[in-house]
This record gives structure tokens, sequence and C-alpha cells, in this order.
């Protein structure tokens, strides 16, 4: 319990301590979203710490993830009318976005050699963990390999995803938004509300959207392209 207590008080240390960092020097590279986990994982490793050990705090901040989407509905009240009013873009967006990602997974798995599982279990990567989880569980992946995958795509997503949006002169923050929520969940909408809080709230809608169309056409997609 008191180890559980101290591994959760560093990871709160490590990711203030980062975040005022990337307040003076905004650098991708030193976001606390990829700072924080980098130093926990070298910590763990160096100390010889198990993730089961690790994870008796940890899991207190695992838990409030599902309760901090409610905090979402607070840009979404505030930006209502302009949601309202791009609602069919945005959908139409989502949901090729959402296609792409399940589409782009599977060759990407059949590229590699992956094994079903393991194929499976990287579909939902561009939903966010909580409920990426429960879709691996639900068309026959494994949840903690997913968990990973969301990780490594929502870290890829905020390197990149900016650099991309400005080559391709995307500057529209609907647009943007939609973009940023799609392929990158909550770490990419998290990257556009420093863009802008119309950006931001746009990323949210996507998030959520991207959650409900995976579950929905994920499904039939494998079922065309694993079998």
């Amino acid at each position: 319990m008191l180890s559980g207590i101290l591994f959760l008080a560093l990871t709160l240390a490590i990711y203030l301590i980062s975040k005022k960092i990337y307040a003076v020097k905004t650098k991708v590279y030193l976001s606390p979203l990829i700072i924080t986990p980098l130093l926990i994982i070298s910590f763990l490793l160096m100390m010889g710490v198990s993730f089961d050990s690790y994870n008796a705090g940890g899991k207190w901040l695992t838990d409030l993830l599902q309760p901090a989407t409610v905090a979402f509905a607070i840009p979404l009240h505030k930006n209502f009318k302009v949601l309202k009013k791009h609602a069919a873009e945005i959908a139409a967006g989502v949901l090729s976005g959402t296609m792409m990602a399940v589409i782009s997974s599977v060759l990407l798995a059949h590229w590699l050699h992956l094994s079903s599982n393991l194929a499976t279990s990287l579909v939902p990567r561009s939903v966010t963990t909580p409920i990426a989880m429960n879709i691996s569980q639900s068309i026959g992946g494994i949840p903690s390999i997913t968990a990973v995958f969301v990780i490594l795509t929502g870290v890829l997503g905020t390197l990149i995803g900016p650099t991309v949006l400005r080559l391709f002169r995307i500057d529209n923050e609907v647009a943007r938004g939609v973009s940023l929520g799609t392929a990158a969940h909550g770490m990419g909408t998290s990257k556009a509300f420093e863009l802008s809080s119309l950006t931001g709230t746009i990323s949210s809608i996507a998030m959520i959207l991207t959650a409900l169309f995976t579950l929905t056409v994920a499904p039939a997609l494998l079922a065309v392209f694993l079998h």
C-alpha cells in the first residue's frame, strides 16, 4: 500500500515538473505525455520494480480516466452552436478516418505477419484507452496489448500530427480537431487544446465518435479483411 502511494506521488511529481518545463519550452518531445511515461518506465527498469507493484498506486490514475472524460462536456457546451453548424462534416470526417484506421491496422498487421490475436488487438489503436480495451476484448483481441498500441498511436500522433497539418496547410480549426481527435484520441485532443479551445472541443467530439464508429464498423471490416 505504501509503495503504491509512493509510486503515485512519483508519477504526479514527474508529470507536474515536466509540465512546467513544457510551459517554458514548448517542444513536442518535451510534452508531459511523452516525458512522464518514458521516465517512469526507465525508473522501473533500473530499480527492477514490477508493473504490478507500480500499478498498485498507478491504477488510481487509470480509474480517473473515465470520470475525467465528463470534463469534456464543458467546452462542448460552450461551442455547441459551432458543433451544430458543422455536425455533418465532423461526422463524415470521423467516419472516414475511423475506417481508414481500421483498414490500415489490418494491412499493417498483414505486412508484419502478426497473428490474428495481435491483428485484432491493433485495430482499436486510435480509440481512447478504456474504450479501446473493451473493444479489443469484444473482437477477440488482447486488451493489455491494445493499451500499448493505443499509447504508441497517441505518442506518434502528438509528435507528427502538427507537422502533417502544417505540411498540408490545414489551418481550419474544425479540420484540425477532427484530424487530431480521430487519429490520436486523448493525446491528440490534449495537443488540439494547445492550438485553440475550439480545435480541442472538436477533437473531443471526434475522439468520442471514433470510439462509437470503431465499435460499429470494426467487426464488419475485420470479417472482410481477416477472412
